[in-house]
């Protein structure tokens, strides 16, 4: 049948319309492509899981369907699929929209077509490209945010997190993998549903007013997906139709590091599964961009650059990028990548992978490394905080505290900073004023915003009752004050690929461990100062490219962020001098550990 042909040749991207179930005037129609099946039935919860519904062979390459009358979609059902008149195994469907909560392991049968959104406006108004927008990233984990039971729920979220995210001034939420999974404790990295949203936080339908709501607030909703491999439980996709429907056949390919089975991208009816799922989102969820884990893997084969380049992974990946900013150009594609692959970002008819964003693993890993470190050897690893815009332009960066960075013994963010522990909240807010006035966009994982201590664990909710404590509700307000600057004040976002608009003033004073910049539009100049040091100034100097009187906006040592109180209070002027390649000069006090913000108001950078 020629409607199944894209599929068949890798390029359908609505394949969910043309398999799972769905509703067909007053039953439901149930595809599947089990090619190397013997036959293939239903059994269902509509008549108690005891009567063989047989499928017919549509389609010569192995399509099978069968239409049921006088049936609603709100039942569960699987595939009893035969090898032969004898043998069979059960298997979900993998085009479902819904599963049994686990340890049930059925697809349910659901109609999206009953919701309707309200959110055209905000979808209209929507950019096609976010590089001269602020991109704020709460990620969170369904299940850590608040809990009420055993799980949290879609509603739940819509009801607290909506608020929550707009008192921090986070205008992107980004959920970790939403696919239906049986194991809570891989956090929805190993996935058995492709097209089904997770039952333990409630139904499609839930999750789709979640996301509605999100847009009425202003804020856009990023999913972290896993394309690059599945679980491998046996009511799943492994071993389909008795053959390696979904995974590669040769034994060295397909079992990944993590116990799961790698897709196999050779195969173009499972690139059109892939890029369906991804279209899916986008289409049916409003989704605004999908986050992809394990780039690596798509790049080189098992994510090993030694194994040598993955060409079929890399194919992929661009014809899925290019193919989903065809058909939905206001989405953003990020990738998680860890390798050193050149041109991950930029369009794919350039040669490059096609993602509009890369997490800037290397800068979190340099970062976090220089943080952690004794202060006396700091001035040693000086490079590890300044190499990173010696190679910033080369992507579009996304700077990313994840959740990868606060479990399995690698402690919290906070917990990660060197010295006892007031020394470690004065640190970990320096940190904080570098990562919101560095160039690129800014994705934390919910507990870095109130320097929680305890590593994640996705049984539980986050310490929200640290709060109560003055020293977190202080760090708190100065996220809050760096989100708002971040998100409200042009020059930190709208030129944040813009090399001409970004300015070191001083490198490389190594001997002392402090760093100085310059961020700066049409309007004003914002000078940053970062000292790595418990050591007082009283008065520091730098060069400035203006003449004029420089105002502090936010030091990270106020007292309202229970610091040491050391500030700049008014207004300085510059003096007359030659520092760091400018003829003004800047003194100020700078405090231990001190991240300060100045602001001058400009035309063009002149001295």
């Amino acid at each position: 049948m020629k409607k199944f042909d894209r599929f068949f040749e890798g390029y359908e991207t609505k394949a969910y319309n043309l398999f799972g179930a769905h509703k067909e005037g007053e039953g439901v129609r149930f595809t599947v492509y089990a090619p190397h099946a013997h036959k293939i039935c239903l059994i269902s919860s509509f008549d108690g899981w005891y009567n063989e519904h047989y499928l017919e062979k549509i389609d010569d390459r192995g399509v099978w369907s069968l239409l049921i009358e006088h049936l609603q979609p709100v039942h569960a059902y699987r595939y009893r699929i035969y090898r032969d008149e004898f043998t069979w195994h059960e298997r979900i469907d993998p085009y479902a929209y819904c599963f049994e909560r686990r340890p049930s392991t059925a697809s349910c049968m659901y109609d999206l077509d009953y919701y309707t959104f309200s959110d055209q406006k905000y979808m209209d108004n929507r950019p096609r490209s976010h590089d001269d927008k602020p991109v704020n990233i709460y990620e969170v984990h369904f299940n850590s945010f608040r809990k009420d039971g055993q799980f949290s729920s879609f509603r739940q979220l819509k009801e607290e997190l909506i608020p929550y995210l707009e008192k921090e001034h986070f205008n992107f939420v980004e959920f970790m993998p939403v696919f239906e999974h049986p194991f809570d404790g891989s956090w929805g990295y190993q996935a058995t549903g492709f097209y089904g949203v997770t039952s333990r936080y409630g139904t499609p339908y839930d999750f789709m007013d979640l996301i509605n709501e999100l847009h009425l607030h202003g804020i856009g909703v990023i999913l972290d997906v896993v394309y690059a491999h599945f679980v491998g439980d046996e009511f799943g996709l492994i071993d389909y139709d008795f053959s390696p429907l979904y995974e590669y056949p040769e034994p060295h390919l397909k079992s990944s590091e993590w116990g799961s089975y790698y897709f196999n991208l050779y195969s173009p009816t499972v690139i059109s599964f892939l890029m369906s799922s991804a279209s899916f989102y986008l289409d049916r969820y409003h989704v605004d961009g999908l986050r992809f884990d394990a780039v690596s893997h798509f790049i080189y084969h098992k994510g090993d650059s030694t194994q040598g380049e993955n060409k079929e992974g890399q194919a992929f990946i661009k014809r899925l990028n290019f193919t989903m900013h065809q058909l939905y150009p206001e989405a953003m594609m990020i990738a998680e990548d860890s390798s050193d692959f050149p041109k991950v970002t930029g369009g794919v008819e350039y040669g490059a992978l096609g993602f509009d964003y890369k997490w800037d693993l290397g800068w979190m890993n340099d970062t976090l490394r220089y943080y952690s470190m004794d202060h006396e050897y700091r001035k040693y690893h000086h490079n590890l905080i300044n190499f990173s815009m010696f190679y910033f332009y080369s992507e579009r960066f996304l700077l990313p505290f994840s959740h990868d960075e606060v479990v399995h013994g690698k402690r919290t963010i906070v917990d990660k900073m060197f010295g006892r522990y007031e020394e470690k909240f004065s640190l970990c807010r320096n940190l904080f004023v570098y990562m919101f006035t560095h160039p690129g966009k800014k994705l934390n994982f919910l507990g870095n915003e109130i320097a929680q201590i305890r590593e994640f664990d996705e049984q539980k909710e986050n310490d929200w009752f640290l709060l109560q404590y003055p020293i977190h509700d202080a760090f708190n307000r100065l996220f809050c004050d760096l989100s708002e600057l971040y998100t409200t004040t042009e020059a930190f976002y709208r030129y944040e690929y813009d090399s001409e608009h970004f300015r070191w003033i001083d490198a490389d004073n190594a001997a002392q461990s402090i760093f100085s910049y310059m961020r700066w539009d049409e309007k004003y100049c914002y000078v940053v100062v970062l000292n790595m040091m418990p050591i007082y100034y009283d008065q520091y100097e730098i060069g400035v490219p203006y003449r004029g009187t420089y105002t502090e906006i936010l030091n990270s040592e106020d007292f309202k962020y229970n610091g040491c109180g050391v500030t700049n209070p008014g207004s300085i002027k510059s003096v007359r001098g030659v520092k760091h390649g400018h003829k003004n000069i800047l003194r100020f006090t700078l405090a231990p550990f001190a991240g300060i913000i100045f602001r001058k108001k400009v035309g063009k950078i002149a001295e």
